[in-house]
């Protein structure tokens, strides 16, 4: 019950049985169907962006983007954040020696666009980003409202990270000003780790050629060789491509974006609901409609979150500890192969083990 690596189906994991060599042209023709079914599924023109996937974790296509948009050039960010993961934007910025500028908002609160538009008319950036899900806690930001700002405020380019969202919320690349879009293998679309992806526009990503200090994430490179041969540089994260190919046929047959959404909203309603019985309150008002919830610690001298932990895992639960700063909480995320059997359990368990703590139910607070 965490937001990645999350739990996979049994065919996904066999995917990965067999070897297969990076030049071999089976494997070329499953790359490119990756890199084409990544653009259906953003609702993105093929003629206007590309897919790039990248080894490593999601993070390092993250950085990857900041590399390229601000590495030999006099180019400047602006980063969003209310929480962990646009702080840790911000935190690639700085170890990069990138010129950038943070607008920080509490944790538990959305973006502030009139703060953000003023900004923007008045520090001459070249490029925004921000986080679609703030999976620290949750909290949905609205992309869409973001991305319109953007483009009415400024000439910078957008940058959203999709992280935990990317394969489950609708997104259309249609439909907003969005150049650069992030995320993974192991989120929303089940597959396993190893490689993230960047959905670039390809004009703007054009544009950053040469300008990358960075030999490994060089984006604008990457893109080339794909285009050329069909073949990562270096090589390429085989098996968990594999799987991933399994992952999105399955994301198909379920009935893509639209039909991952229904599961997972019905995942988050039976956790939700349970918890809500449980007397649990949640971190935030408006939480994430079915990605990862945060619940607050409940004010009882008998509830102790490691013990807590300790007795959900030993029952094959597996949860995650809080990433906030203003509150003492811990997240339930209800997305991966998971169904709402599944969160029906986990309620259960949770009622087990606060009963053996000698927690008090319904939870005080």
């Amino acid at each position: 019950f965490t937001p990645g690596p999350l739990n996979t189906s049994k065919t996904v994991k066999e995917a990965m049985l067999s070897d297969v060599g990076s030049r071999d042209v089976s494997f070329i023709n499953i790359t490119a169907n990756i890199r084409r079914s990544l653009l259906t599924i953003a609702d993105a023109d093929s003629t206007v962006f590309t897919a790039i996937l990248l080894q490593g974790s999601g993070t390092y296509a993250i950085e990857a983007v900041f590399a390229n948009a601000l590495g030999r050039q006099n180019g400047k960010a602006l980063i969003i954040s209310n929480g962990a993961y646009g702080d840790r934007m911000a935190a690639i910025c700085k170890q990069g020696a990138y010129n950038y500028r943070m607008i920080r908002v509490d944790e538990t609160e959305p973006f502030d666009l009139v703060a953000i538009e003023k900004e923007l008319r008045e520090g001459g950036y070249t490029l925004v980003a921000a986080v679609h899900c703030e999976t620290s806690t949750g909290q949905f930001n609205l992309i869409e409202e973001l991305a319109s700002l953007v483009s009415r405020a400024s000439d910078a380019k957008f940058f959203v990270d999709a992280m935990s969202s990317f394969g489950a919320v609708p997104i259309s690349l249609k439909d907003t000003r969005i150049d650069f879009l992030v995320s993974s293998a192991n989120k929303c679309l089940q597959g396993v780790p190893g490689f993230a992806f960047v959905l670039a526009k390809i004009s703007t990503l054009e544009s950053y050629k040469g300008r990358c200090t960075s030999w490994s994430l060089d984006l604008v490179a990457q893109y080339e060789a794909l285009e050329k041969s069909g073949q990562f540089r270096c090589t390429p994260p085989t098996h968990t491509m594999l799987a991933f190919q399994q992952a999105l046929t399955e994301h198909a047959e379920e009935g893509g974006v639209a039909g991952r959404q229904r599961r997972y909203t019905e995942n988050n309603r039976v956790i939700s609901e349970g918890m809500r019985r449980l007397g649990f309150r949640t971190l935030l008002h408006d939480q994430s409609p079915y990605i990862i919830t945060s619940f607050v610690y409940p004010k009882d001298d008998h509830f102790d979150f490691e013990d807590f932990y300790g007795r959900l895992s030993k029952c094959g639960q597996v949860i995650y500890p809080g990433k906030v700063s203003s509150a003492d909480c811990f997240r339930l995320g209800n997305i991966g192969d998971l169904w709402p059997a599944d969160c029906q359990k986990l309620v259960d368990h949770i009622k087990d083990a606060l009963h053996d703590m000698g927690v008090h139910v319904p939870i005080v607070y």
